[in-house]
């Protein structure tokens, strides 16, 4: 399932994210039923049963909201943090064009590298002359 979910988060567009998703579809989910089990408050299911595996759950519930908020901004839900180091996936509920990276740190990261290559390229430039 994980590796599945991956493949949405990675996904090179729209498109391709909601294929990925009716792929989970057809593999994981069932018909949408309101349940209420173990006492709990109303809420959907999309797995085939309230005694369903819990990879089934997860895999079928993980598509139902990463479609919902597909459909909703019509782009990607999530992403691949771009830090060469990090490669985690992340959920992308902003309302800007997009993140790059899984959190500040990461991006903090990659902006203070990317600063530290450009003043050690300027140093070196300028030893050369």
């Amino acid at each position: 399932v994980a590796a599945q979910l991956y493949e949405v988060f990675s996904a090179k567009g729209v498109a391709t994210a909601a294929k990925l998703l009716n792929t989970m579809f057809a593999k994981h989910a069932s018909v949408p039923r309101l349940t209420s089990h173990a006492n709990t408050s109303w809420h959907i299911h999309v797995d085939s049963s309230d005694h369903a595996s819990w990879a089934e759950w997860f895999a079928s519930s993980s598509a139902l909201a990463l479609a919902v908020l597909l459909a909703e901004k019509q782009h990607n839900p999530g992403g691949v943090c771009a830090s060469k180091v990090c490669g985690r996936p992340f959920i992308d509920t902003g309302k800007g064009g997009g993140r790059l990276y899984c959190s500040p740190r990461c991006a903090t990261r990659e902006r203070v590298a990317m600063h530290r290559k450009a003043h050690a390229q300027l140093s070196n430039n300028s030893k050369k002359v």
